[in-house]
């Protein structure tokens, strides 16, 4: 299971990746895998200000349909436009080219965050 040291988790199995005020947002490599083959990602929430915790779109795998929860509090900027056409890269690349979505962040809930040791430990 591939864990990035550099990156943070949440309980939800979205990982970030925070430079500056902008953090890039992903499912996990444990969350692909117990999802299964990946065949939509549906997120309209571009522009939007979103809370720690809401949803901000779904994954849709071949047998089921998962919420997508921002971990950080801001303004979503940008969503993947690859994954309109190859949902597939969450599975291949989910630390990669599989990223979400970016948020220019307001607030971090570092309470709420988990190290690759801590998200390790919840997935063991």
């Amino acid at each position: 299971m591939n864990i990035p040291n550099e990156l943070k988790y949440t309980k939800d199995h979205e990982w970030v990746k925070i430079d500056g005020d902008t953090a890039t947002v992903g499912i996990t490599d444990y969350a692909q895998s117990e999802l299964g083959d990946i065949v939509f990602v549906d997120v309209d929430t571009e522009g939007e200000e979103l809370e720690f915790g809401e949803v901000f779109g779904t994954i849709e795998a071949v047998k089921t349909v998962s919420d997508l929860l921002l971990p950080v509090t801001g303004e979503v900027l940008e969503i993947n436009e690859r994954l309109e056409d190859e949902p597939e890269l969450v599975n291949s690349d989910p630390y990669g080219d599989g990223w979400i979505i970016k948020v220019k962040v307001s607030e971090v809930v570092e309470a709420e965050m988990l190290d690759a040791e801590a998200y390790k430990n919840l997935i063991a």
